[in-house]
């Protein structure tokens, strides 16, 4: 077996040696629960009893299989981004004719659609990062994961919704103030409930360095190069003068879906130096699990204060990797950056959606102590 040699180093902050991306399996007891509420049989409150008991569990499990830091496995969620959309101020929940493509899949047919102007009041998601918090205790880090406002806007263009977006707002930069506005006080809102760890979940890098992706934005007349630098300032004004002990990372995903993915694959290289040039993301949690995201050669524009997290280990099958094909993965990842700022983890959650993935919540915890054997031999 080959072996990698460094000095050990452990990390007291996110992101740390063997990490998640965030979402779970869910559980038996809480689809039903969910199918229940959705028919009319049991209350919302009798929902919350059976989400609190299920994510107690969950957080347990979590400690057991060794992770330092965890989430409530997104379980009170149906999606990863649009419950968050949904619960800011002046959007609606929408049925629409389709849902996102994926590779053989079609999810459901729902959106987030602008019903007047972009606000935050409140927000359910902060009392449920209350709750994670009290459950996780002092021991671990309890992060809470968020959709990147680039993906937010992202949604608001779609073909389906550009009109409403349009006409609520003709003026598009006060879109986007308003935007980032919102973004900012809702994570200020989750630091006052305790929150020092925030994940930004984006989606829109993946498409933008998607070669058929590319070309139909090309074909409608947008610009993938301008429109990659207007997500980027949007996500980096949120970010920016935040409190300085809340640790800030961002993952980006290719698609996740009942364990497909979206598009046709491209490296991250026509979008890396605008991606990785974001200033206070503490980490990136990179897609690497398969040749769909090219080679590791874009890590050379990450900055010397950031770690990356490498997402060698598919979260979208049970199976496990082969020991030596990520250790050289590894080796070939330091070409471009130091081991010191190397992490690893899945390349996305197990369940971006409450569909899940298609693999046993058995297979999904030995996935996890995997990564951790694999981070233990290269972080001592």
């Amino acid at each position: 077996m080959m072996s990698i040699q460094t000095e050990p180093k452990q990390r007291t902050v996110t992101p740390f040696r063997y990490d998640i991306v965030g979402s779970f399996l869910r559980p038996s007891a809480l689809k039903e629960a969910r199918a229940k509420y959705q028919n009319g049989e049991i209350t919302s409150g009798q929902l919350e009893e059976v989400e609190n008991a299920e994510i107690v569990k969950l957080v347990q499990k979590q400690k057991e299989v060794g992770l330092q830091a965890v989430t409530d496995g997104e379980f009170r969620r149906s999606w990863w981004h649009l419950d968050f959309f949904w619960g800011l101020d002046g959007v609606d929940r929408t049925i629409i004719d389709q849902g996102y493509e994926f590779n053989g899949a079609k999810s459901r047919p729902e959106t987030a659609r602008l019903t007047g102007k972009v606000s935050f009041s409140s927000h359910p998601f902060v009392s449920h990062y209350a709750f994670l918090k009290g459950v996780a205790g002092d021991d671990v880090v309890a992060r809470q994961s968020i959709p990147a406002a680039a993906q937010f806007l992202f949604e608001l263009d779609r073909a389906e919704n550009k009109e409403s977006t349009q006409a609520i707002y003709p003026n598009r930069e006060e879109l986007l103030t308003d935007i980032a506005k919102a973004y900012k006080e809702a994570i200020l809102a989750l630091y006052e409930a305790g929150c020092r760890s925030i994940q930004i979940d984006d989606c829109t890098w993946g498409a933008l360095c998607d070669q058929q992706f590319m070309a139909f934005m090309e074909q409608i007349g947008v610009n993938v190069a301008d429109y990659a630098n207007e997500l980027a300032k949007l996500n980096e004004e949120v970010v920016s003068g935040l409190p300085e002990d809340l640790v800030v990372t961002t993952h980006v995903c290719r698609g996740n879906y009942v364990s497909t993915y979206a598009g046709v694959g491209g490296g991250y290289e026509p979008i890396a130096q605008t991606l990785l040039n974001i200033d206070n993301y503490s980490g990136y949690y990179l897609e690497f699990d398969t040749e769909r995201a090219g080679d590791f050669k874009p890590l050379r524009f990450l900055k010397d204060n950031q770690q990356v997290v490498l997402g060698l280990f598919s979260s979208k099958f049970g199976e496990l990797e082969n020991k030596e094909d990520i250790l050289k993965r590894i080796e070939e990842a330091k070409q471009y950056v130091d081991l010191d700022r190397i992490c690893l983890s899945p390349q996305c959650g197990f369940a971006s959606t409450e569909e899940g993935n298609h693999l046993t919540e058995e297979q999904q915890w030995q996935k996890l102590a995997f990564i951790k054997e694999i981070a233990e031999e290269l972080w001592k």
